[in-house]
């Protein structure tokens, strides 16, 4: 059967390589996805900060106890927003255990150099240096509170050597040191660029005073490393930390490589099972097609004593062919394509420098053999009716197109398109990712019903649309009423791509365009400040107070942003939130405030967005419990619910509740609202010039900001989002290719009994008018249905922002490409002589 596939395949060019088209489309989409997600499992960071650590004790994550199930509790894991840190008796209570021979507290700051601004640097004390391990190049260590000593990577670029002096700011302060000495690792330099305080000096500018950000633990020579270990795990976890070893403390020593490694299993994970589901719908019914448009032949066969498990191994072997070769086409192009995401995720900051592409195998065998056994189910679906009848049923079967489906079919149909409609129901009573997840599991079951549904679509559209094509293109407006009717079956796959694509396309992208749209609109009204003060290095908290010392200054709000981890109905989630000052802040700032009042906030309490209130169940007065971003559980009562979660995030805390919590310990801006006519311009400036990187903004420019970091935040949505209805698109111009083609015998018979050219032309465009207008039609109302329900569940907005160029766009695009990709074959085919047309293969 091999030998005859291969023959087949060789004779059969034009036929099978829509076929091949698809299936290495979809093994290079979802190789893109698979290597994502293979790359994220395998990266662990850069270890070189601790390498000569044993082992390095920190909290970079937190576990929650969710829901009990069947007497099970569950347990998730978020990476923690903010930096966890751990107590500074950890570090003695590490020195005792036997077998360690120090046992080292770092302390990690944000620091800027006037020297080198634009080279990410942190801030350590000298005793940590052991952890790498550093050595001197040059010079000696810091000795007093004016020195530091700085490393390679710093000193190379900026020639910073002993005895020079520069410019350091920290917790928004700068100071002027000198340049004690030079350390290297004699190693290749990789990573952030350190500096070195004294031990005491790091702690004084450290704000969180008493504990470290981990504790590396060095080993002696003649230690038992495996009883070590567990008494360090001990320690570790009675200070609700985590003990790294081997290459597990580059999460450690960089938890943006935690956090790299969760987005790329994330989203190529997410996206991932997305695209599965697309492919699956278009693999299988451009495969189906495929063996559809052979029935003729695969009749023959049958006549002449070919048996049905011939015929089927036939099939299989044909399709398991083209997956081999579509794996050799997809995997090379998947490959290339990761590191073209790759790229462009680094370049936009999602992803740190560090992270690479790795493994590959693993992936494509995945892909190559899920795509291969979706291709070899549908084809032994599609070839099941002709191999099971007689040899001369088969023939007449290939003559005559069946109408419907079975009674299974319709039933199958109807129950996808009702789970798609209880479906709405529970996207409306959750939010978030939640609700994310059922409207997509929505979308898809409406598309399926479609696919099921579509014989009965297509006869029925053609029952209403015939006067209508009848009245607009006169008998070729007849024969494509009577063709619709008959060829029902046959143009499902058309039917179903096109639906797919309008669908996909017009629910998840503008998502993206409303979730942005809502987010700037409700900073924009919800700033009632005129100005903003803002410094790159961030600004103390004094700066607020100073601001409202400014003459005409009438209020003025320190912001402090970070994020909280809060319970939901599944598992925990990680919101944005704010810190503020309320003192004036209802005169800076206007949340929309629906019950209760920000007057109220003080410590111990908390506002919240209306959305999360009802997502986690918290009403006005209840108490609150939560995480703040370092993993430090606290327990809040609610004195305002608000609208405005979108704008300012769902949490709202008095910034002293966040005081030794947050990274910087600093403020983000100060909003400030000046009395009218009065002009404060330059009182302002000239409070800005006391802070490094100081300024002073209009806050509509504060707006136009937040609109452009949305767009980023959103532009790996879109791009997925871009590549699935790319691939959508492609199928739905494959199939119409296909279905066009196979027509050849068809339009020559027509020609042969007096049908001219331009009859059998308008005949084609008035089917593909029908059609594509069923298709648009029924895709456009998925797509609204499902966007208006996610929309409503996660922003609260009753109709969403669907913009004019964005729908011309998408139902102009798949109209001018369903047309493009119908006419161009027609007019093709009919060039052909009628006499040898009907000598073509189907």
């Amino acid at each position: 059967m091999l030998r005859l596939a291969a023959q087949t395949l060789r004779h059969r060019t034009g036929g099978f390589l829509a076929t091949f088209v698809a299936l290495a489309a979809g093994v290079a989409v979802l190789m893109t996805c698979a290597l994502l997600v293979e790359s994220g499992w395998r990266h662990q960071g850069d270890p070189h900060r601790y390498g000569a650590a044993f082992a390095v004790v920190a909290d970079r994550d937190l576990t929650v106890d969710g829901p009990t199930v069947l007497g099970e509790t569950e347990r998730t894991t978020v990476l923690l927003p903010e930096r966890g840190s751990v107590p500074g008796n950890v570090a003695g209570d590490l020195a005792d255990v036997p077998g360690v021979d120090r046992a080292v507290g770092d302390r990690r700051l944000v620091v800027t150099t006037t020297a080198a601004p634009g080279l990410p640097t942190t801030g350590h004390g000298w005793s940590s240096t052991a952890l790498a391990p550093y050595r001197l190049v040059s010079g000696r260590p810091p000795r007093s509170d004016g020195e530091i000593a700085v490393d390679a990577r710093l000193a190379g670029p900026t020639r910073l050597g002993p005895g020079a002096t520069t410019e350091v700011v920290t917790g928004g302060v700068s100071r002027t040191y000198e340049v004690s000495g030079v350390v290297g690792t004699g190693g290749t330099a990789s990573g952030r660029a350190a500096l070195f305080f004294t031990d005491a000096h790091a702690a004084a500018l450290d704000p969180h005073p008493g504990r470290y950000d981990a504790v590396g633990v060095l080993t002696a020579p003649d230690a038992d490393r495996d009883a070590l270990l567990a008494e360090v795990r001990r320690i570790a976890d009675a200070a609700g930390a985590t003990a790294y070893t081997g290459d597990d403390r580059g999460i450690a020593a960089e938890p943006e490589s935690a956090a790299a490694r969760s987005l790329a299993l994330g989203a190529g994970a997410a996206f991932a099972g997305y695209a599965a589901a697309i492919v699956g719908f278009v693999v299988a019914g451009t495969v189906g097609l495929s063996v559809r448009h052979r029935r003729r032949d695969l009749a023959l066969l049958r006549a002449v004593a070919a048996t049905p498990g011939q015929v089927r191994s036939m099939l299989l072997a044909e399709v398991g062919l083209l997956g081999l070769l579509a794996g050799a086409v997809g995997v090379p192009a998947g490959l290339l394509a990761t590191r073209q995401v790759r790229d462009a995720l680094v370049s936009r900051g999602f992803l740190p420098d560090d992270f690479t592409v790795q493994g590959g195998v693993l992936s494509a065998a995945a892909v190559v053999v899920t795509v291969a056994v979706v291709a070899l189910l549908s084809a032994w679906i599609a070839a099941l009716r002709v191999t099971r009848i007689r040899p001369t049923e088969a023939l007449g079967e290939a003559a005559v197109e069946p109408a419907t489906g079975g009674r299974a079919r319709l039933v199958c149909g109807l129950a996808c398109v009702a789970g798609a409609f209880s479906l709405t129901v529970l996207t409306g009573a959750t939010d978030g990712q939640t609700a994310l997840g059922a409207a997509m599991g929505m979308l898809y079951l409406f598309v399926l019903g479609v696919a099921l549904l579509a014989p009965w679509i297509n006869q029925g559209a053609a029952r209403l649309l015939g006067p209508v094509l009848r009245t607009v293109w006169g008998d070729s407006g007849y024969l494509a009423a009577a063709n619709l009717r008959a060829n029902a079956r046959g143009a499902v796959a058309v039917l179903t791509a096109l639906v797919l694509s309008v669908g996909l396309g017009g629910t998840v992208w503008f998502l993206q365009d409303n979730l942005e749209r809502q987010t700037v609109a409700q900073s924009r009204e919800g700033v009632l400040a005129q100005y903003a003060l803002t410094s790159g290095t961030g600004l103390p908290a004094s700066a607020a107070a100073e601001a409202r010392r400014v003459p005409g200054v009438a209020a003025a709000t320190g912001v402090r942003r970070t994020s909280v981890v809060v319970p939901d109905r599944l598992e925990p989630q990680t919101v944005p939130a704010q810190g503020i000052d309320p003192l004036g802040a209802d005169r800076t700032l206007d949340l929309r405030v629906r019950s209760g009042s920000l007057d109220a906030l003080r410590e111990g309490t908390v506002a919240v967005s209306t959305a999360r209130a009802d997502a986690a169940g918290w009403r006005l007065g209840d108490k609150a419990r939560l995480w703040l971003g370092d993993g430090t559980p606290v327990t809040l009562r609610v004195v305002a619910l608000y609208e405005r979660g979108w704008g300012f995030g769902d949490v709202t805390l008095h910034r002293r509740t966040l005081d030794g919590h947050t990274v910087t310990g600093l403020d983000d801006r100060v909003l400030i609202r000046t009395a009218p006519d009065f002009g404060a311009e330059g009182a302002l400036a000239e409070l800005a010039r006391r802070y490094p990187g100081g300024q002073v903004t209009d806050t509509a420019r504060l707006t136009g900001e937040l609109a452009e970091d949305v767009a980023v935040s959103g532009w790996l949505n879109k791009m997925l989002v871009t590549v699935l209805v790319g691939y959508a698109v492609l199928a739905a111009a494959n199939t119409l290719v296909m279905a066009a083609l196979a027509r050849t015998r068809e339009l020559s018979l027509l020609r042969l009994v007096g049908v001219t050219r331009g009859q059998a032309k308008r005949m084609v465009h008035a089917e593909q008018a029908g059609l594509l207008g069923v298709a648009l039609l029924i895709g456009a109302a998925i797509a609204a249905v499902t966007l208006t329900t996610i929309v409503r569940a996660v922003t609260g907005a009753t109709v969403p922002h669907v913009p004019a160029t964005g729908w011309t766009a998408l139902l102009g695009g798949t109209t001018a490409l369903a047309l493009l990709a119908t006419v161009v074959p027609v007019t093709h085919i009919l060039r052909t002589a009628p006499v040898e047309g009907m000598g073509v293969r189907e």
